[in-house]
């Protein structure tokens, strides 16, 4: 008898258990997009019909990506070639702009790419992220960054050093796969600004970090199936275990740190952070962690691409080659461009400007309504994504003038104000309150790495 209730009580739980998760299924996938879907359509916002109710239009993704490509007319206009799934939808179903937007990160940042960002300032929310923020604003203020310069300007003259020792080992003319050696110098110049001293110890890091970028763009479209990330399949074990390798060798680096003496790097600011906190202490460790990856992951691959577009341009425009060679050795006379030096770099700077709007860092921007809100007359509900496309933005002939396409820095002569129709659609490190909090960072090694 005893056992027969048992049975019944066991029976009844795993009911309830297997309801409960077909509820949750049900409304992740089903019900909440749908009604998400409803109060767009009501204000005349129309989108591609999902096409499947488990992957929504992940399917279609896949086949317009790996449809062919065409050649595109303007060798600078690539975003319809690269980003063929947003160019046909944008053209199909184009919605709105705002002047003006105060929305959070969407919440796969923080779930699906846990392992890179955890919950640090680059992918945190509401208050958690006013929260650090604050504690993060004084290491990445002008002042403070004027204070790393050493460090930036020792990844320069690394860099620089060691394609003279190839060019000297072939006789004075060499190939150079720049790519691969400017993300070798912005990993090395994140890091001595990061860890300081500790930078050696950071490059197991990135290669960690390598390891799980790799990981998660090989998961495929299959892992969009909500829950999947908690399924121990053999990718999802291996993304576990570099993301407990990098809290374990993070962690080693705070050991030192507390031994060390004092530096100026972006670690220091984050331990007084959270030593003048109100975290407990379980939680201090996590926060310490989350925010040194919010600051490898905001700058690493990032600055590269940046640094490789930007020798791309000067190589195939000899007259803005030759006129910022000429400014540089003007200004600097020779020496290692410091902080004041850079000031004065007006074609650099316009070279620099004109580069991160034809190639941006970050072509997409996305903007996650934690709350229901209203913006231009548009009631955006709980839970919308807001995408904004951010090349598009940077080459509209509407804001840009015709010459969108076309490599000309001279637009940049009166400053991003006097380039285009619309200045605060300049975005190439983002925009609003959830700017890229390191962009005075990255800003400032890309100019030291090509003044030098």
């Amino acid at each position: 008898m005893e056992k027969h209730i048992m049975f019944q009580i066991m029976a009844s739980l795993a009911a309830v258990v297997i309801l409960s998760m077909f509820v949750w299924l049900y409304n992740s996938v089903v019900a909440t997009p749908r009604r998400l879907r409803r109060l767009l359509r009501e204000q005349g916002i129309g989108g591609p019909p999902p096409a499947n109710f488990l992957l929504g239009n992940v399917l279609e993704i896949k086949k317009l990506t790996r449809a062919p490509k065409t050649t595109a007319e303007d060798p600078h206009n690539f975003a319809a070639q690269l980003q063929t799934i947003f160019h046909k939808w944008r053209r199909q179903f184009e919605l709105t702009s705002s002047k003006s937007i105060d929305l959070g990160r969407p919440l796969y940042l923080s779930k699906d790419l846990g392992s890179l960002l955890g919950k640090g300032v680059s992918a945190a929310n509401g208050k958690l992220w006013e929260y650090e923020r604050k504690l993060m604003a004084p290491g990445v203020n002008m002042n403070k960054i004027q204070g790393m310069k050493n460090s930036i300007q020792q990844s320069a003259i690394k860099l620089i050093d060691s394609w003279k020792i190839l060019i000297d080992e072939e006789g004075g003319k060499v190939d150079i796969k720049a790519d691969t050696h400017l993300l070798k110098f912005s990993g090395d110049a994140i890091l001595r600004v990061c860890f300081g001293s500790n930078y050696v110890e950071g490059e197991q890091i990135l290669e960690k970090f390598q390891d799980i970028v790799q990981v998660s763009a090989n998961k495929g479209f299959f892992f969009a199936i909500p829950g999947m990330r908690y399924v121990p399949t053999k990718q999802n074990r291996r993304e576990w275990k570099l993301r407990k390798d990098i809290k374990h060798l993070i962690s080693k680096i705070l050991i030192k740190k507390h031994e060390a003496h004092n530096e100026e790097n972006m670690l220091k600011f984050i331990l007084e952070g959270a030593k003048n906190s109100n975290l407990r202490p379980n939680e201090i460790e996590d926060f310490i962690i989350d925010n040194c990856k919010s600051i490898l992951s905001a700058g690493y691959e990032t600055l590269s691409v940046a640094a490789s577009w930007l020798l791309m341009l000067l190589a195939s425009n000899r007259e803005w080659q030759d006129r910022v060679r000429e400014e540089v050795l003007g200004v600097c006379k020779g020496q290692v461009p410091d902080f004041d030096s850079i000031r004065h770099l007006k074609q650099l700077t316009m070279v620099i400007y004109e580069s991160l709007r034809l190639y941006t860092g970050a072509h997409i921007g996305s903007r996650y309504a934690i709350n229901d809100l209203e913006f231009a007359n548009i009631r955006i509900p709980k839970g919308v994504i807001i995408w904004t496309m951010t090349t598009t933005l940077h080459t509209d002939p509407n804001i840009w003038g015709p010459d969108s396409y076309k490599f000309k820095p001279e637009r940049f002569a009166n400053g991003i104000s006097g380039a285009c129709k619309l200045p605060h659609l300049f975005t190439p490190f983002g925009y609003g309150t959830r700017i890229c909090f390191s962009h005075l960072e990255n800003q400032n090694i890309i100019f030291y790495g090509t003044g030098e």
